[in-house]
């Protein structure tokens, strides 16, 4: 869907109506799917709005007795009696519809929570490509105020709905008890009511997309300017006044939406407020003719009964026309959460898993070939093997496809040809969880979360013991350094890490590393950033790691390659040389180069 236009109507263009979503039957199930596990609650909230609709009339009933029998009649006990029913019949009406409310409340927020839950499981599946290409500050509205704006419709409009069409049919028949006549030309307004309602519907609907597409908007420019790296890099670049100012321009948008859409059938409320105004003028000028020429049975209470019903009739009217308008939002935000539930995932768990009871860490790559996009190809035909208790380590230019081979190991994506596999069996036929607990992953760009360090540890081990975490420190040369802290474990490393430095963090993900004890590790580019000094220490922590397991390195450093059992050296996604460092120097190529300009300064130093 399109951005706001200055200058366009409240119709729909041609693109937008192929957006509107088609309210189909199967559409009207899916969203009453969520309803059905609190059906036993729906109908206690069902019969509280029956209960509260008949004792809310009750008193309208009343006035014409109060009028008749009690102020015209000059009964002074009929009158007591008769006002005291209707104070007791109101307030017994309001503690109904307390029972009401809250009973719609919980049912709303337990449908919200499942809808919630079900959307963050489903997220959560989804592939790294869908998070490579998915706009965040999108993600994040439909989480939050597209699901929360679900929670008014249900506490809102369906019951709003139930409650003004129980009191129009009560209402209506209570009037024609009463006298047909004088209900006939009350109601005959009530069609009225119905011929601005297409325009504004049109309009709202337009407003509600636009106003969504510029929250998201929004949303990118926060998540994108105030996330860690992404205030850095406007401090860096002394960016500040234009992102103020992409930023005042996204409001300043949005404000004028907001506005038009909050003045949106503005309008149409006003003619309907006049059309309330007449149908009670009219039953007074019917009834005062057929009391005064035509003699009729109807005395003065009669009349006051049907204008106060008749005005309980019209806000039930002009409320449902509203929500016949607020309806195409409703719709809406139900269409959007459900374009997420509707994206599949693409790496998942097969049927019929395997897993299997021990992994011995032997890996191959069998003609492997994928690309992220179509028509750039990323790996062509990529064939390797690396045995049980090995080191492999990858090199070649930015670009030739290192981290991909990562990625498709451990499934973040699959591949488009050929097939790669751990000890003979294909990834794609193991358990994800299974795959992936056994892969330790350790990157250049370590994430911790803002929490404590043993928050961050725990997250690769949730029953470790507080020897185990010990233990992983001291592996991991971190120990020392935590234990000099004030509050050791339970220190606070700050968003993203930023608390301590990149040697820290890093170490700090090798101790994660090594509590979830996997059968296979892997460094991606994990020393490329650091210090010497750093980068002696992980180096010492990485030793023990790459004696007891299988493991893949992708190396910036000469230290990390002359550490590896062998050497594939990768130009635009092939494998151009392989082999041994003294081998690879001795060929010359590639390799070659990339030890000149990479590794030469640390051999001259």
């Amino acid at each position: 869907m399109q951005g706001f236009r200055g200058g366009r109507t409240g119709f729909l263009t041609e693109e937008e109506k192929a957006d509107r979503p088609q309210i189909t039957r199967a559409f009207l199930v899916r969203v009453l799917s969520y309803l059905t596990p609190y059906w036993k609650q729906l109908l206690l909230v069902l019969a509280a709005i029956l209960l509260a609709t008949v004792l809310r009339l009750l008193p309208a009933i009343l006035t014409g007795r109060i009028i008749d029998e009690g102020l015209i009649g000059r009964n002074m006990n009929a009158l007591l009696i008769l006002i005291g029913l209707s104070v007791g019949v109101t307030l017994l009406s309001n503690l109904v519809g307390l029972l009401e409310s809250y009973l719609n409340t919980w049912v709303s927020q337990q449908i919200t929570f499942d809808m919630r839950n079900k959307m963050f499981n489903h997220l959560l599946g989804m592939s790294q490509r869908f998070f490579t290409s998915i706009n965040q500050g999108d993600l994040i509205t439909r989480m939050t105020s597209d699901i929360a704006g679900v929670q008014q419709i249900i506490a809102g409009t369906f019951t709003s709905i139930v409650s003004n069409v129980l009191t129009l049919v009560v209402a209506a028949v209570a009037m024609f008890q009463k006298n047909w006549i004088l209900a006939a030309v009350g109601l005959v307004i009530v069609p009225l009511f119905s011929l601005p309602t297409r325009m504004a519907g049109k309009t709202r609907w337009t407003l509600t997309r636009e106003a969504q597409e510029r929250q998201d908007e929004i949303n990118g420019i926060l998540n994108e300017t105030l996330s860690v790296s992404g205030q850095l890099l406007v401090k860096l670049f002394g960016r500040e006044a234009y992102e103020a100012q992409r930023y005042e321009d996204a409001n300043r948008k949005m404000v004028k939406l907001n506005i038009r859409q909050n003045m949106a059938g503005r309008w149409f409320r006003v003619v309907l407020s006049t059309f309330t105004s007449v149908g009670p003028m009219l039953v007074y000028l019917v009834g005062g003719f057929l009391m005064i020429n035509k003699g009729a049975d109807l005395t003065v209470g009669d009349i006051t009964v049907l204008v106060s019903l008749l005005g309980r009739m019209y806000g039930p009217v002009n409320s449902l026309m509203n929500m016949q308008v607020d309806w195409i939002r409703s719709m809406a935000l139900f269409a959007r959460i459900f374009d997420y539930f509707d994206m599949p995932h693409e790496i998942k768990t097969p049927k019929d898993v395997i897993i299997p009871e021990k992994v011995h860490g032997d890996i191959a790559f069998e003609q492997v070939s994928f690309a992220y996009e179509q028509d750039r190809p990323i790996l062509k035909e990529v064939s390797f093997t690396l045995r049980s208790g090995k080191s492999l380590a990858i090199v070649g230019p930015s670009g030739s496809g290192k981290s991909t081979i990562i990625n498709l190991l451990m499934r973040l994506f699959d591949v488009d040809q050929g097939r790669v596999t751990l000890d003979g069996r294909d990834v794609r036929a193991l358990d994800l969880g299974f795959l992936r607990n056994n892969i330790g992953l350790i990157t250049q760009d370590t994430y911790l979360f803002n929490a404590s360090i043993r928050d961050n540890l725990l997250y690769a081990k949730p029953d470790a013991t507080e020897q185990d975490l010990v233990a992983a420190c001291k592996k991991a040369n971190i120990h020392d350094f935590i234990a000099a802290l004030p509050q050791g474990f339970d220190t606070q490393v700050g968003n993203r890490g930023l608390k301590l430095s990149g040697g820290e963090k890093q170490r700090l993900s090798i101790a994660r590393v090594l509590l979830k004890d996997p059968a296979i590790v892997i460094f991606d580019e994990a020393t490329s950033s650091l210090d010497s000094i750093a980068e002696s220490l992980i180096q010492q922590a990485i030793g023990p790691m790459l004696a007891q397991r299988t493991s893949i390195m992708i190396a910036h450093r000469l230290s990390t390659v002359l550490a590896a059992d062998e050497i594939l050296v990768l130009s635009g996604g092939r494998i151009v040389q392989r082999g041994k460092h003294a081998q690879l120097l001795a060929e010359g190529g590639l390799y070659q180069k990339l030890y000149d300009t990479q590794f030469g300064d640390v051999v001259d130093e």
